[in-house]
């Protein structure tokens, strides 16, 4: 039986490769992320429509009593992964623009 929850997340997930295949057309995604980003949304689908098939990796290998204590973890690490990968993005950007900004001011003070 499905639930409400899951014709939401059903929802979410056609949504969301809607918008990944609208990205890859506008050519803001290479084929290789656009694979990627499509597969992670497939797999997010079969979870909301099977939940039940990651039991046996919740609560047999990782001792979890309940699949949301699983997807509440698998969530903070994700979200702390990405921050940290945003974090890298922009201090290397941080360091370019620093690079060019002192590049130029000694190109015009030399002038």
């Amino acid at each position: 039986m499905i639930l409400g929850i899951q014709i939401f997340g059903v929802l979410f997930a056609l949504v969301m490769m809607y918008i990944t295949f609208l990205h890859q057309r506008r050519k803001e995604l290479n084929s290789k992320e656009y694979f990627f980003w499509f597969g992670v949304w497939v797999v997010f689908l079969l979870l909301v429509i099977f939940p039940t098939s990651l039991d046996f990796l919740i609560k047999d290998v990782l001792s979890l009593g309940r699949r949301l204590d699983f997807f509440i973890i698998v969530g903070l690490m994700l979200m702390i992964g990405v921050l940290f990968h945003t974090y890298s993005v922009v201090r290397k950007t941080q360091n370019k623009v620093e690079r060019v900004v002192s590049k130029i001011a000694v190109e015009k003070r030399e002038k």
